[in-house]
């Protein structure tokens, strides 16, 4: 009888352990994916703050004004425009 007895606290006390370790394991778990979830969202932001900043450095008017000042290039004179017929 105290066999049996030894044998089953030793089961319930595996079973107990593997339980809190599941459970911890769990835990780690969620935590990470919150965790990731949070860095996909602020890359997500970074991302936009890109995207906006792009389309500022992008923009005909700036790009017209660099090449004016940085360049030296103007729009050109009437007499200097040369079209081609097909």
């Amino acid at each position: 009888m105290i066999r049996w007895n030894l044998i089953l606290l030793a089961a319930v006390l595996i079973s107990a352990l593997a339980d809190v370790s599941i459970n911890h394991r769990a835990r780690k778990l969620v935590t990470s994916y919150e965790r990731e979830q949070e860095r996909m969202r602020a890359l997500e932001v970074e991302w936009g703050q890109l995207q906006l900043e792009q389309s500022t450095w992008a923009t005909h008017a700036r790009i017209e004004e660099i090449a004016r000042r940085r360049l030296g290039m103007h729009t050109p004179r009437t007499n200097q425009i040369i079209t081609a017929s097909p």
